[in-house]
């Protein structure tokens, strides 16, 4: 089985001054490359010496050096998001250049332990794997049905209304697809099943 994996719950930021130089790690949750990208463009401090990035959505990653050697920022950064086992999350470090040169393993000492320490810090939270599912119930099941999928942790989408009853278009976590499945012939006994949606 893999190891569960972890989004941030809040955007976090932690600063460290590494031989003169200040790095400031920003890390946020991002759920598309375009959210990641425009995070980088909004946290990016001009007046600041690198801001080197990287972001990991599922299987979409990319990281950028901005100007430091290659190899020893981008990669660091994505190489602690990856060792935190985070997902679906961007992280920003931003570098003021202090006077004293870091060397190759030095920038990536503090790229990458300065984002790792961030994204250690942070408020995170479980990625669970969600299912959509379909249902047509009648009038009478539907307060009953709600009620108790509720419990399961089926969020309601969509209501539809016909005059022979209500269409649910529900989200839920995917590992509690059978359960609610059950549980929805159950209290309509038989009336009702649900099905998969796209």
């Amino acid at each position: 089985m893999t190891p569960m994996l972890h989004t941030l719950a809040t955007p976090f930021q932690h600063s460290e001054e590494i031989r003169k130089s200040r790095f400031l790690a920003q890390a946020a949750p991002a759920e598309t490359p375009q959210q990641a990208l425009a995070y980088v463009q909004r946290v990016s401090d001009a007046s600041a010496t690198h801001n080197c990035w990287a972001y990991r959505i599922g299987q979409d990653y990319r990281f950028n050096d901005d100007g430091e050697p290659g190899g020893t920022a981008g990669r660091p950064i994505l190489q602690a998001i990856e060792g935190q086992g985070i997902d679906r999350a961007v992280v920003v470090v931003t570098r003021w250049y202090g006077g004293i040169k870091l060397g190759a393993g030095g920038l990536v000492r503090a790229y990458g332990g300065t984002a790792a320490e961030c994204l250690r810090l942070a408020e995170r939270k479980p990625i669970v794997a969600m299912a959509r599912l379909g249902l047509h119930c009648d009038f009478a099941d539907l307060a009953l049905m709600k009620a108790r999928l509720k419990e399961l942790g089926v969020e309601i989408e969509q209501e539809s209304f016909q005059a022979e009853g209500v269409t649910l278009r529900m989200r839920l976590p995917a590992a509690r697809v059978d359960e609610a499945r059950l549980r929805i012939v159950d209290i309509s006994r038989g009336r009702s099943e649900a099905y998969e949606l796209e």
